[in-house]
């Protein structure tokens, strides 16, 4: 069987504007404007590649896990830029969290244990 990796992916958001706003805050990431256009944000320098499309209303079909250095920090950095965090839960692989943007649109945090 062939193993498969994610090699791209998009976060549906309502305002585009918004979204980079948000998550590049959160993140530090910055916006690839030469491959945008008003319904699509590419992240700069993503791997694997990825980027916002400007939906209607936002969907929430797959959970995104994104890897952080300290889940508190990002947790709280959700709050300041007006997201939604719950309280991070321990795993074998790590602490996790389920949060959302400030527009509604959920996704994760994770802190890897060490080895992970």
């Amino acid at each position: 069987m062939t193993q498969v990796q994610l090699g791209y992916f998009t976060v549906d958001t309502p305002d585009i504007g918004k979204a980079k706003a948000f998550y590049g805050g959160l993140f530090g990431w910055a916006f690839d404007e030469d491959a945008s256009k008003s319904t699509y944000a590419h992240v700069a320098d993503s791997n694997p590649p990825f980027g916002f499309t400007k939906v209607e209303r936002a969907k929430d079909f797959a959970h995104l896990y994104f890897r952080v250095e300290d889940i508190e920090a990002a947790c709280a950095r959700v709050r300041e830029l007006g997201g939604k965090a719950a309280l991070p839960s321990q795993s074998a692989t790590g602490l996790s969290v389920a949060v959302c943007d400030d527009q509604g649109v959920s996704f994760s945090l994770w802190q890897a244990a060490e080895g992970f």
